[in-house]
């Protein structure tokens, strides 16, 4: 342990200013306009495993945006780990919320503000620093490879591909991935599950132009009043969502499953004053900390229609539309759940309308062992660090590649992630702690270390 903090501790400004040079592209692989900066930072990726120590670093091309891999492999008879993370961020939208350019990082209290400082430039970054601090040390005990890809904000479309021909290349024990969070660092935890995503576009048409509201209204149905009531109906008065066969599938938690996850702390007051909201909302019967982690949910991610700039225009419009996404908990598949919204949709549409359906991507939900050697590695490595042993919960985000690695490769997935709840993911001013980055690149070694000599056993 003393041999890591020398080296974060010789190395704290050049571990931060690199982090921030990273940070400075804009890799949004949502928006085409944004293509050449991708790519530099693909391109700056692989530098940096190059200089680490990496070898075989290839910015591999796909039909979308590369992935750059690289390894060491020091020894056939000791395992594997595959580092899986992402370089690619979200839009930055919208910019006028900002405190600060979301591409020029910024401290403040002790956390860095930019767009991809926590998801996941911050996160997969730290591996990338603890592989040089095990290189520079000399204590590497195991093989390492890396997986950075750049287009995990739109769906890892390309990844599926890439992993089913590259099997033999990404043959591993283990992945391990830092894209998601913990209770906090007074209270370490490990993600033990995920929710599935299922991402559709609708879009509802009613006459063939834009109308004035004085001459038409009251004449024709209005496509944004329409969809507003039919995005409404979607959920019940308990809040449940109302599309038949949703829950056909879903697992029920046991009364004693129930009772151990709501053991996290939680204070519900500090949760809505972070929040800035007077009462929470949910599905009738569960917790907050249930219906975030182990229920599935429906929600509207943007709608728009009709004007919408500066001033008044009285205009009935033509169209409206709504992105909407639905996480999915265990024994759930996205293409089932978007069938079924996609047939309850079109049958709840009134005839003075037309309705247009388009699915994005999805993925799977996934549960991860906790009785595997990576697991208790992960649990040891960050007792020693932290002080505690840490909490099991489960994360209500996506990370649809999981249970594509379980599918394709045949190994488990760790979750290993620094970040924290509140540090604005997919919004404005999102953030990440120093503290939080330093922390990893202190851990991540000892995860190492200890799956090595587990794993021996």
């Amino acid at each position: 342990m003393d041999h890591i903090k020398q080296f974060i501790d010789a190395n704290k400004q050049r571990l931060l200013d690199e982090l921030f040079e990273l940070l400075r592209f804009p890799s949004v692989s949502a928006d085409p306009k944004y293509k050449d900066d991708v790519l530099n930072t693909a391109q700056y990726v692989a530098k940096k495993l190059r200089e680490c120590g990496a070898d075989n670093v290839e910015v591999c091309p796909t039909a979308g945006y590369p992935i750059v891999y690289g390894e060491k492999l020091i020894d056939p008879a000791k395992p594997t780990v595959l580092v899986y993370g992402h370089y690619d961020v979200q839009p930055p939208d919208p910019l006028e919320l900002w405190h600060t350019p979301p591409f020029e990082p910024t401290v403040r209290d002790g956390k860095i503000f930019a767009r991809g400082a926590c998801d996941d430039k911050g996160q997969f970054y730290m591996h990338v620093k603890a592989f040089e601090l095990m290189m520079q040390t000399d204590t590497l005990p195991c093989n390492i490879k890396f997986m950075i890809e750049g287009e995990e904000e739109v769906g890892s479309n390309n990844l599926g591909i890439f992993v089913k021909a590259n099997k033999e290349r990404l043959k591993a024990d283990v992945v391990l991935i830092s894209d998601t969070s913990m209770i906090s660092m007074e209270t370490p935890s490990l993600e033990t599950g995920l929710r599935g995503l299922s991402y559709i576009e609708v879009e509802v048409t009613g006459p063939n132009r834009d109308l004035h509201s004085g001459v038409y209204g009251g004449a024709v149905a209005n496509p944004a009043t329409i969809l507003a009531k039919m995005i409404a109906s979607l959920h019940d008065e308990n809040n449940h969502i109302a599309i038949p066969g949703f829950y056909d599938d879903v697992i029920n938690l046991t009364d004693a499953e129930r009772k151990a996850i709501n053991q996290a702390p939680y204070n519900e007051q500090e949760y809505k004053d972070d929040l800035g909201v007077n009462e929470l909302w949910g599905e009738k019967g569960y917790s907050t900390i249930e219906r975030t982690g182990t229920r599935p949910t429906l929600e509207v991610n943007g709608i728009w229609g009709g004007y919408i700039g500066e001033g008044a225009k009285t205009v009935l419009p033509s169209k409206a539309n709504a992105k909407i996404s639905m996480r999915l908990v265990p024994n759930q598949s996205s293409d089932k759940i978007t069938e079924l919204f996609t047939k309850h949709f079109e049958s709840i549409a009134p005839p003075y309308i037309k309705v247009k359906i388009t699915p994005h991507h999805g993925g799977e939900p996934v549960v991860t062992p906790t009785d595997s050697v990576a697991f208790r590695a992960a649990e040891k490595a960050i007792t020693e660090s932290f002080g505690k042993a840490p909490i099991p919960t489960r994360g209500g985000g996506s990370i649809p590649i999981v249970a594509l690695f379980e599918a394709e490769l045949g190994i488990k997935t760790v979750l290993m992630g620094f970040g924290l709840d509140s540090d604005n993911l997919h919004s404005p001013n999102e953030k990440y702690d120093i503290f939080n980055y330093y922390k990893g690149i202190e851990t991540l070694p000892l995860f190492h270390k200890y799956f090595a000599e587990l794993s021996a056993k």
